[in-house]
């Protein structure tokens, strides 16, 4: 069985680099040809919002973010977490 059976390019390629939430909402406003404003604009969020989003900020609201990432065809969900990293990013 091949990781592409289970996981499409786009999820696999996101596994590989590791991307973050704003690094991903970046990469695909870019990749779309959309300025800030013109991703503010189609997802009815703020332009503030937009680049706290795309800066990393860590409190955001939830049903903000999905309304930006529906735009991708994506939402918020869980995801399994990496054990070690988070016992190295607490000790």
């Amino acid at each position: 069985m091949s990781i592409f059976s289970i996981f499409t390019p786009e999820q696999v390629y996101l596994l590989i680099m590791n991307l973050s939430l704003s690094q991903f909402v970046k990469q695909k406003r870019k990749s779309l040809g959309l300025t800030q404003e013109d991703l503010s604009f189609k997802s009815g969020v703020g332009l503030r919002f937009i680049r706290e989003l795309e800066q990393g900020k860590p409190t955001l609201q939830m049903h903000k973010v999905n309304q930006v990432l529906k735009l991708f065809g994506k939402e918020l969900g869980p995801v399994e977490l990496n054990i070690k990293q988070l016992t190295d990013e607490e000790g």
